[in-house]
């Protein structure tokens, strides 16, 4: 995967960065591990700069991110009711997560959106509950964008010392990038093997 990524991050440009970047933050089709890694490792070969490749990417990332923000900001948390009532066990929580998470994000949410910008995990679903928790916008695109920026550059010159190194670094990287995907999958499914209801704990 990360050879054909590789081409489509070499071809495309800043403009087709910035494009995965959005489309992984809304439907993650690739993680931006790999992405802005490879961009890493294409500034490295000399076919990309820095500053336009972290301009780009984060610009993208915002981009994505404000999308599921601005949804989650009209649907509101009564409309969302219902749905994590019957699926509550697939996303392991319920309605009760929802609210403690919605008081602590309407006191801290500027911060919060800041930290998870750097969990692989959690960067890009941190904007929902700060949708339905209605952040002001301004803080919302100004932590993310700050986060986001930190993030990509530590993967830029990740992808870069990689780059400089490997001779096969985009591989070393899908491999890796692969690693981080499987551990996810079985955190989540331990998760959900594992959940119970608030009245089955007690």
């Amino acid at each position: 995967m990360a050879e054909w990524v590789y081409e489509i991050v070499r071809q495309g440009g800043y403009l087709g960065i910035m494009f995965l970047m959005a489309l992984e933050n809304i439907i993650p089709p690739v993680p931006s591990e790999l992405i802005m890694g490879l961009g890493g490792i294409a500034v490295a070969r000399g076919h990309m700069q820095f500053w336009p490749l972290l301009g780009w990417g984060t610009l993208g990332a915002v981009m994505g991110n404000y999308v599921l923000f601005l949804v989650a900001d009209r649907l509101g948390y009564e409309r969302l009711r219902p749905f994590i009532d019957r699926w509550g066990r697939w996303l392991t929580l319920e309605w009760h997560d929802i609210e403690v998470a919605g008081r602590f994000l309407r006191k801290h949410g500027h911060w919060v959106v800041f930290f998870f910008r750097f969990m692989p995990m959690f960067r890009t679903v941190i904007s929902i509950p700060a949708g339905l928790a209605h952040m002001n916008h301004a803080k919302f695109l100004g932590f993310t964008f700050v986060g986001a920026a930190i993030w990509n550059a530590g993967l830029i010159l990740g992808g870069k010392w990689l780059g400089r190194r490997l001779a096969e670094a985009e591989q070393w990287l899908g491999y890796a990038t692969l690693a981080v995907a499987v551990i996810t999958i079985v955190f989540y499914l331990w998760r959900v093997l594992h959940w119970k209801p608030r009245e089955d704990r007690a």
